[in-house]
């Protein structure tokens, strides 16, 4: 074999190495019929490319994901305006959802709307991102990338969480850390504890605060000892999501409001009412109880289920 040839060949490998790799399959979707026909709305579909490739193509842990590992996440900006020199307002719809063992299920992991998005993007710009420096060149193109890769790290953290006990730490740091050195300017929010009871910071410091590691404990203890074990030991999974709503309520108990009791039960309802539809009378009685104090939303569908 020719020294071209086997150069060749190692390239192949490195690049097959490398699309195996990526921890995210993440699908991106930016919608712009809100925004001014003045403006040309070829750039949105470069927008929605650029994110792609920098969510899907980016490296985002140490880790190696075989194919079958990556999560599953999507992404929706639904921009709602325009203001000067390219720059966008608008809503991002997170998601993302985690395998069962032993089926086909995805549960949900993170649904969730951020009601802040402010960037600026011009058209084939790269997107630019620096964990050591992420405020970068200018604050509303840096704030872009700063947001996508802050949800990137909080997936990350909470998928982890969820397979191993307190595994998400590292990832829960590096969105702390975009937090900490968050792109500044006016327009730009969601980053401080003063842009509102629901946003960014609040959602990284319930995870990141000592006060709430019980939190971490129930992640583990729906998904792994729960959800994953449904299919053979279904009573013994029951019980584990049971375990899960009663370490949840008395972190809530002790600190009423937090933003991550709300964020954890969303998009879950449909999930917690057809685990306990087959528990015993006492189960469906004590989940119903404790569902209806932890997710109000959804009381009215608890109380049609389980009652």
């Amino acid at each position: 074999m020719s020294k071209k040839t086997i150069s060749l060949s190692v390239i192949c490998l490195l690049l097959f190495t490398s699309s195996r790799s990526q921890e995210l399959r993440a699908n991106i979707t930016v919608i712009s019929n809100r925004i001014s026909s003045q403006i040309d709305h070829k750039i949105f579909t470069t927008l929605q490319t650029a994110l792609f490739d920098f969510m899907n193509n980016r490296k985002w842990t140490n880790e190696n994901f075989q194919p079958n590992e990556k999560i599953v996440c999507n992404f929706l900006l639904n921009l709602s305006g325009s203001l000067d020199n390219n720059t966008f307002q608008g809503q991002l719809t997170v998601q993302a959802a985690r395998p069962i063992f032993n089926s086909s299920y995805q549960s949900p992991l993170v649904n969730f709307m951020d009601e802040s998005v402010t960037f600026r993007y011009i058209q084939y710009q790269a997107l630019e991102f620096n964990d050591n420096r992420v405020q970068g060149a200018e604050p509303f193109a840096a704030n872009l990338t700063a947001i996508f890769a802050y949800y990137a790290y909080m997936i990350l953290g909470f998928d982890f969480d969820s397979f191993s006990l307190r595994g998400g730490d590292p990832y829960f740091q590096r969105a702390l850390n975009i937090v900490n050195n968050a792109p500044e300017g006016t327009n730009i929010v969601g980053w401080k504890p003063f842009d509102g009871t629901r946003n960014r910071y609040w959602l990284n410091e319930n995870v990141t605060n000592s006060r709430y590691t019980s939190v971490h404990d129930a992640m583990y203890e729906y998904y792994r000892r729960g959800m994953d074990q449904m299919y053979d030991r279904e009573n013994d999974a029951r019980s584990a999501i049971l375990n899960t709503l009663n370490i949840l309520n008395t972190v809530n108990s002790e600190n009423p409001n937090l933003m991550i009791m709300q964020f954890f039960f969303q998009g879950k309802a449909n999930e917690l009412s057809n685990v306990f539809k087959k528990g015993s009378p006492d189960e469906k009685s004590r989940a119903l109880d404790l569902l209806t104090r932890l997710d109000i939303s959804n009381i009215n569908k608890y109380k049609q289920d389980l009652q």
